[in-house]
């Protein structure tokens, strides 16, 4: 995934902490546990304590934040002639998703039917009777709330709207006014010290500091995101936004609409937290272990370190063979060597191969 920064000036780019984006992402860690299992006990204890009438509506529009995280969360990106900048206070995201026209709100609402057409510019279904019968059609093979929640949101924008804001100001008066505040301190220094860096360091590192999965090439000016996504976007006339949160991990949500600001937020640096494997190691590693004789390599390297001619012949092949082998392991970062006078032994790095579900699992969230 790319963004194009080239002939953006440097006030284009800032770091802003967004309270309406947070409780999105709480909002998710409290629908999908599995991916946040740092959050359990905070997620556990937070569900208990909900009152019945509010769990039922947070189930009834789960699909907002569930298996795609719609850019309602961050409307100061998508209102036309905007500054771009996020409230203070949940209220002050509020009144600004408030200033969402309606074209946009339907579509950023109804991201969970089209992801497909996500980045492409594709007409609103307000619009387009085609459209409204794809979101519909959609919607169906979601179950009978996504239906109606997609008819009541086409036919009548501006009551699902207010539905929508009452469901969030009811949330922050449960639970997210009290995790707010606890977050808001260490999310706003994130953002003042990813600004020192941004200014005395450039672009370059400050997206260093924000995540080893983003890159930017100095030479043509563009950000990569190491995601299991393709898509470009240009923040030239726009800006860009990068936004902290400390219930993200291991996701890093890149917002990348057709005339909307593009948005990155990315979680917050834990020390316990491991660096992000990239996509093409993740994927070097297991084609590395797609191979069956490779595996039972595995298999004695991981009980005790071998030599090339020990494992030649204990799987009745030429050394060169086991050599090639092993190159492909090593190459993935799954073997090491060391030298014990004249021979040279190879183990497998447990370390590595413990992490490869976890590794996986972030990849394809990210």
């Amino acid at each position: 995934m790319h963004i194009d920064i080239a002939g953006l000036p440097p006030e284009g780019i800032v770091f802003e902490t967004s309270p309406l984006a947070e409780l999105g992402l709480a909002l998710h860690a409290l629908s999908e546990p599995g991916h946040h299992p740092g959050l359990h006990g905070w997620a556990t204890a937070t569900s208990a304590a909900l009152e019945p009438d509010l769990a039922d509506r947070l189930h009834e529009a789960e699909f907002l934040w569930r298996s795609t995280f719609s850019d309602i969360f961050m409307p100061f990106a998508g209102v036309r002639g905007g500054d771009g900048r996020t409230g203070s206070t949940l209220a002050e995201d509020l009144d600004i998703l408030d200033r969402l026209d309606d074209e946009r709100f339907v579509s950023a609402a109804l991201e969970f039917t089209c992801t497909s057409l996500y980045g492409t510019g594709s007409p609103s279904p307000l619009a387009d009777a085609g459209m409204r019968a794809r979101a519909l059609d959609m919607a169906s093979a979601r179950g009978p709330r996504q239906v109606d929640f997609t008819r009541e949101l086409l036919d009548d924008p501006v009551s699902v709207r207010g539905w929508v804001r009452r469901l969030l100001e009811d949330c922050d008066r449960a639970f997210f006014a009290d995790t707010w505040r606890r977050a808001e301190v260490q999310l706003a220094a994130d953002a003042r010290h990813k600004t020192e860096v941004l200014r005395h360091k450039g672009v370059g590192a400050a997206l260093g500091a924000v995540s080893a999965a983003l890159s930017l090439d100095e030479q043509t000016g563009r950000i990569s995101a190491d995601k299991l996504t393709e898509a470009t976007a240009s923040a030239a006339g726009t800006g860009l936004t990068l936004i902290p949160t400390s219930f993200g991990w291991p996701h890093l949500t890149v917002l990348h609409a057709p005339g909307w600001r593009p948005v990155i937020v990315y979680p917050v640096h834990r020390p316990e937290l491991p660096s992000p494997a990239s996509v093409e190691l993740l994927q070097l590693r297991m084609e590395a272990l797609a191979h069956p004789l490779r595996m039972r390599i595995c298999r004695n390297l991981a009980r005790s370190p071998y030599t090339t001619g020990e494992l030649a012949g204990s799987h009745g092949i030429t050394p060169p063979e086991v050599s090639r082998h092993l190159a492909v392991l090593k190459k993935a970062g799954l073997v090491t060597t060391r030298r014990r006078g004249r021979y040279v032994l190879h183990s497998l790095d447990l370390t590595v191969v413990a992490r490869l579900g976890s590794d996986f699992l972030e990849g394809v969230l990210r």
